[in-house]
């Protein structure tokens, strides 16, 4: 935990107030905020240069005490920040959701898909006990609000999620918000069935070739079934400087150079919020926050968040494996978990902690 840490980061604090600002911006170039090998964000974005660079490497700082494995900060289409393992594809978790949106935007606007479409006129079902007919009434639109209303068991679920589920039956579709990895997998399934594309191979086609992204291949998306459901869960495994160029093409409402990659008229539909969450809500698989900046958030930190008015993204990554590391995992789960402490989760008011120290780094 980074409670545990804090006396190194008091140390580390107290020694950069007392350097001067030569000093400073040394240990600021070593640690390096922008990286200068070919294949840099820099390439693409211009680097911002009226920030400062003394707050930025105090947020880089405890980014890497808190368990952060890469932070990238974008300001007005500017580089502003390229710390630690950006090109290293991992699993995104539950970002995965924010990215099959964006899909489903492009879906949209090609005619693919009609929201208003219900699971019996698409024809999902699932393992017995299967649909009932009302659950069978909920159209896409509510799956991608997470307000099925159906609660099937489903691949990927977390152990709160299944401590958290209502019992089948307990809310009509449309009428209760409830983080539902059964809604998000079985719209994995309605895209792949509507535009007869793998996941994979649409996204590289509709998003990751459209605004270079540098890492993402079509294998990196991968399909894990269970037995309790039909349909799987489609993680994507993606490096953080790929994130980075997706969150600014939300930024810029969807418009890549001189091309509307998604429409403005998604990109704005799906990060309003529609459910009431803690201190935000939830989109279109997108959470809001109530200052009206939006995230995609996965397990163990993965952040991409947008603040639309002070032009700014922020995408926190953290390491949890490759794709050889989770089939270990999973076959040898005794032997594999003695590693587990190689990785450090962010939690949230970490994560709040970073985006502060980022802020006050920003140009006043």
């Amino acid at each position: 935990m980074l409670k545990n840490r804090l006396p190194k980061i008091a140390i580390i604090f107290a020694i950069l107030g007392c350097l001067n600002a030569g000093q400073v911006f040394a240990d600021t170039d070593r640690i390096g905020l922008i990286k200068a090998h070919a294949g840099s964000l820099q390439d693409t974005f211009p680097v911002a240069v009226d920030w400062s660079y003394n707050r930025l490497t105090r947020a880089i700082l405890y980014a890497q005490e808190a368990g952060s494995t890469a932070l990238i900060v974008l300001h007005k289409g500017r580089l502003v920040l390229e710390w630690g393992k950006t090109t290293l594809r991992g699993k995104s978790h539950s970002v995965r959701k924010s990215l099959l949106s964006a899909l489903y935007g492009i879906a949209v606007e090609k005619n693919k898909i009609d929201l208003t479409a219900t699971l019996a006129q698409i024809g999902i079902n699932d393992r017995p006990p299967c649909l009932t007919e009302t659950e069978k009434t909920a159209n896409i639109k509510d799956l991608l609000k997470a307000r099925s209303g159906v609660y099937h068991l489903a691949a990927a679920e977390s152990e709160s999620m299944r401590r958290r589920r209502p019992s089948r039956g307990a809310f009509a579709p449309g009428e209760h918000w409830y983080y539902n990895n059964w809604d998000f997998n079985v719209l994995g399934t309605i895209f792949e069935r509507k535009t007869n594309l793998p996941m994979g191979e649409a996204f590289k086609q509709w998003i990751a070739d459209p605004i270079g992204m540098q890492d993402f291949r079509i294998e990196d998306v991968h399909y894990y079934w269970e037995t309790v459901s039909i349909h799987p869960s489609i993680p994507f495994w993606i490096s953080a400087r790929d994130l980075a160029r997706f969150g600014q093409l939300y930024l810029q409402k969807g418009k890549w150079e001189n091309k509307q990659v998604i429409s403005a008229t998604w990109i704005n539909e799906s990060t309003t919020s529609y459910s009431k969450t803690g201190d935000g809500g939830y989109g279109y698989m997108w959470w809001i926050h109530s200052s009206g900046a939006y995230y995609a958030d996965g397990y163990k930190g993965q952040k991409v968040l947008v603040i639309p008015d002070r032009q700014i993204v922020i995408v926190n990554s953290v390491y949890t494996g490759t794709p050889i590391y989770t089939r270990l995992l999973s076959e040898l789960t005794d032997v594999v978990m003695q590693l587990s402490p190689l990785v450090d989760p962010v939690d949230k008011i970490e994560f709040n902690r970073i985006v502060e120290l980022i802020l006050e780094a920003a140009p006043k």
